[in-house]
């Protein structure tokens, strides 16, 4: 992965685009625009990004493929950023190769928190104790009659001019505490919840054929490596790691972001239908259609099945 933080912003919507580019700028990216498929294309493969970000009704191919094209030949961080909220369309981004899923209209401050949470994992991943390069961070949009990726971008710029202090919550990489046991079928959205889990985090973790190792091995069924994406190894070494304990969809949010108290503010309904479709690939390539692997626990979220033996 290159060490400089590009970002490639495909986007055919002036107004978004600007946004886009504004929030991710200051961020620390330097960032690459196009407005079509054959220039997303090409310019993923010249400028090597650290991110990318990808709406789906583009010129040209539409963005699932486009993803799919891109996966051939980079690992680039993709978050798609789009108005199509159906389940089978979020679905369809996470299969096409995308790692995050974001609606329209957005928070300018949710992409923030997004970018920030992928680059301290890259920053985890290369041993590297820096910091991300800016703490300051947007401040949410208002509904103005102009549209709204244009009015969060004035805003953003007004706040920006006069040194508004940061909105963006960067929590310290401390050791981890237990999280209490939730059984419950309630879980309040809005009440702060450790996200921590019990289990060494480099310990290899078996649930009868399937094996997690996280030193570097991956899963494995019956002895057969499985392909998964970044985003499914990280649901399931975390459900692994807890076992029966009931993880709702707001905590496996942030497991994937690096974050470890639950808000309602920065988890939507959006998110957790992402998380519902990372699920949904983990258990196609478990062959898990019996749910022998992973229960789900309605209105609340997943949780490891019985462990057959």
């Amino acid at each position: 992965m290159p060490a400089s933080r590009n970002a490639v912003i495909v986007e055919d919507d002036p107004d978004t685009r600007d946004l886009i580019q504004l929030i991710l700028t200051q961020s620390g990216f330097t960032t690459v625009l196009a407005d079509d498929s054959d220039s997303a294309i090409e310019a993923i493969r010249e400028h090597e990004p650290l991110l990318m970000t990808l709406d789906i009704n583009i010129p040209g191919i539409d963005g699932f493929a486009v993803a799919k094209r891109v996966r051939e030949f980079s690992q680039t961080y993709m978050i798609i950023i789009t108005s199509l909220t159906e389940e089978i369309d979020i679905v369809r981004g996470f299969e096409a190769g995308a790692d995050d899923y974001l609606v329209k209209p957005f928070r300018p401050r949710e992409l923030r928190a997004r970018a920030d949470a992928m680059l301290r994992r890259v920053a985890f991943a290369a041993e590297s104790e820096r910091e991300s390069p800016d703490a300051s961070g947007p401040a949410p949009a208002t509904a103005q009659p102009e549209s709204w990726a244009a009015q969060a971008a004035r805003e953003l710029r007004d706040h920006l001019a006069v040194g508004i202090e940061g909105v963006v919550e960067r929590p310290r990489h401390a050791a981890e505490a237990p999280a209490p046991t939730r059984d419950s079928a309630t879980t309040p959205p809005a009440q702060p919840t450790p996200a921590a889990e019990p289990a060494p985090s480099d310990q290899v973790l078996r649930f009868g054929a399937l094996t997690f190792d996280p030193a570097g091995g991956g899963a494995g069924l019956g002895g057969r490596r499985l392909d998964l994406t970044a985003a499914e190894a990280e649901i399931l070494h975390s459900l692994m790691r807890t076992g029966r304990r009931v993880r709702s969809k707001a905590d496996l949010v942030l497991t994937l972001r690096g974050q470890q108290y639950v808000t309602s503010h920065f988890v939507n309904e959006a998110d957790k239908r992402a998380v519902d479709g990372h699920v949904a690939g983990l258990r196609r390539k478990l062959g898990d259609d019996e749910s022998r692997f992973i229960e789900t626990v309605r209105g609340v979220g997943y949780r490891m099945a019985t462990e057959p033996g």
